[in-house]
């Protein structure tokens, strides 16, 4: 079949089509960094097609993936047929993985109808990601000195969870998860702060909006001991929030940016790294985009991190 296909989006071309590259293999590709070859390159850009079945019908799109990033970039209109039985091929059963690899009768079509100047009609370009992004209504002003009351009072210090506890801690603070706690809802009172930084007046916590891109453990800690030296936003305490802290922010409804956040949070880190490993291995996470806590092998995992501090 060959590696060099192309397909025009709009006015681009996308060219090669990598016909091995899915979902499942993206993780360990680009976050756990094991698996099939690490890519070092935050430049190169992977493309490969597969079936997104998380709306009310399956649809055939087309995927832009590098280390920092994952775009869709087209939909393609594929016989509604022909998506149907290659969902059917892997079932319907896992709640968070509804992103499937496509079977050789889909690629055979691809290559025959839509790649190598086939028919543009067929492709359906999705906005581009390049557009400034909406971060919400604008927040009351914190200030500094501003008295905090009735403060959540959220444990700080890092921890050990095990899997049979992690639904106990969610449910004791009323936290969201989409599989351990659906009807929960944490109810926040954020407020703007000097930079790229908001305080929830709920919890006594200040967050940065952004944070910081995907990278093992070891190297997010390097990164947050020389953005505490640097003093960021003129603090010199920032660290990775704990299990509760950082599922404090989680909101029951998925925003327009499609995370399960406050839209005054940014998208780009769409799982995070939190203070707290499990036994008997690996480490937790929360997952902004699918809507719930979870983990991952403690072999040199990578993850996103949004840091805080107390007020």
């Amino acid at each position: 079949m060959g590696m060099y296909h192309q397909i025009k989006v709009g006015q681009e071309t996308i060219t090669p089509i990598d016909w091995e590259m899915s979902p499942d293999l993206t993780f360990g590709t680009y976050e756990s960094w094991g698996g099939r070859e690490r890519v070092r390159n935050n430049d190169e850009m992977v493309y490969y097609f597969f079936i997104d079945d998380w709306g009310e019908e399956p649809k055939l799109c087309l995927m832009e993936r590098a280390v920092k990033h994952a775009k869709v970039l087209a939909e393609v209109k594929a016989p509604k047929g022909m998506i149907e039985d290659c969902v059917n091929t892997h079932g319907r059963v896992a709640l968070f993985e509804r992103s499937y690899p496509i079977n050789s009768n889909i690629r055979d079509w691809l290559i025959d109808n839509v790649l190598d100047g086939g028919n543009e009609d067929l492709i359906v370009p999705l906005l581009s990601d390049s557009e400034i992004e909406y971060m919400g209504e604008s927040l009351p002003v914190f200030k500094n000195l501003e008295a905090l009351k009735n403060v959540a009072p959220l444990p700080s210090e890092a921890s050990i969870i095990n899997d049979e506890d992690i639904a106990g801690l969610i449910k004791k603070w009323g936290f969201f998860d989409g599989e351990h706690n659906p009807q929960g809802r944490f109810e926040n009172d954020f407020a703007a702060f000097r930079g790229d930084v908001i305080v929830d007046r709920k919890t006594g916590l200040m967050w940065q909006r952004g944070g910081i891109d995907i990278m093992s453990q070891r190297s997010m800690q390097r990164t947050i001991q020389d953005l505490n030296r640097n003093g960021l936003a003129g603090f010199n305490d920032w660290r990775q929030p704990t299990m509760e802290e950082a599922m404090s922010l989680m909101d029951p409804v998925e925003n327009e940016k499609g995370v399960f956040l406050n839209p005054c949070f940014s998208k780009e880190q769409p799982f995070i790294f939190v203070a707290a490993q499990r036994k008997p291995g690996g480490y937790w996470f929360v997952d902004y985009k699918q809507g719930r806590a979870f983990w991952s092998s403690g072999t040199i995992p990578g993850g996103f991190g949004r840091l805080v501090r107390k007020v």
